[in-house]
């Protein structure tokens, strides 16, 4: 899994990128000109102190890499956590990135296989 790390590529996602949100997750996303996905997350001061800030960030990034193989490939991806994701369960988390991951048709399943091997 590769991160994003720069500001500006975290700024060029926000305006050039699409998003969806859930209660729990704000999920934007940019296609990239290369053959994997880069991943940024988020999580502002308001959620909690940094005790909680890292938990709710090493939620986010266990639930992406457990479901890695389920995304298409190709984009550039920023998460974002909401104040209510503090607290919640490892489920809570996979189940609301799942769900912004589907918003966005970036999920691989029958329909979309063939336009992933197209690529």
């Amino acid at each position: 899994m590769e991160s994003l790390k720069r500001n500006y590529d975290f700024q060029k996602v926000y305006t050039e990128g699409k998003s969806y949100a859930n209660r729990y997750l704000v999920m934007y996303l940019l296609k990239n000109k290369t053959e994997k996905n880069r991943i940024g997350i988020s999580v502002s001061k308001k959620v909690g102190n940094s005790v909680v800030r890292h938990r709710v960030k090493r939620l986010i990034k266990e639930s992406y890499r457990f479901n890695d193989k389920n995304f298409m490939q190709g984009y550039d991806i920023v998460i974002i956590a909401r104040t209510t994701a503090k607290g919640k369960s490892y489920q809570e988390m996979e189940s609301a990135l799942n769900h912004l991951a589907k918003l966005h048709h970036i999920i691989i399943d029958e329909k979309n296989i063939w336009q992933q091997k197209r690529r």
